[in-house]
């Protein structure tokens, strides 16, 4: 069990290195782009929150939001609780950059599947079951 999580580690990481060479081409770095992605996709967070989840410290985070904000991807605004702190929202640029992003990354993996033979994508169509499957905690393969 441990050489096939390890194959499926590796290939998943260089699949997804792969595919998100195309995200150089929305100009934002790649940690900009992932703290993006997590206020884009997962919801608003303070600062500290999107620091934890992108496990940095709180003063990198801190830059990485005013090069966000600077750009007009995000704005910060007051937490509704806690006077002192300052949520992130993703602004409506910010959410389409993500999409285009996105769009763009599907599109080089649905080329490469393009060429694989048709017992090659079944067969991956059944794998991303199997991994849903895991990512969801489930034990058994249906």
């Amino acid at each position: 069990m441990e050489r096939l999580a390890t194959d499926l580690h590796s290939a998943a990481i260089h699949l997804l290195r792969k595919v998100r060479e195309v995200d150089s081409e929305l100009g934002i770095t790649p940690a900009r782009l992932s703290a993006l992605s997590v206020v884009a996709m997962g919801g608003p967070r303070t600062v500290s929150e999107l620091a934890k989840a992108e496990q940095v410290a709180g003063p990198t985070m801190s830059r990485i939001v005013a090069a966000l904000e600077a750009a007009g991807l995000v704005v910060r605004r007051e937490h509704p609780q806690d006077g002192r702190a300052m949520v992130v929202h993703a602004t409506e640029k910010g959410r389409l950059v993500m999409e285009r992003g996105r769009v763009r990354r599907v599109g080089v993996l649905a080329a490469r599947l393009e060429r694989l033979p048709n017992d090659d994508r079944r067969t991956l169509e059944q794998a991303v079951r199997l991994l849903r499957s895991l990512v969801a905690g489930n034990d058994d393969s249906q």
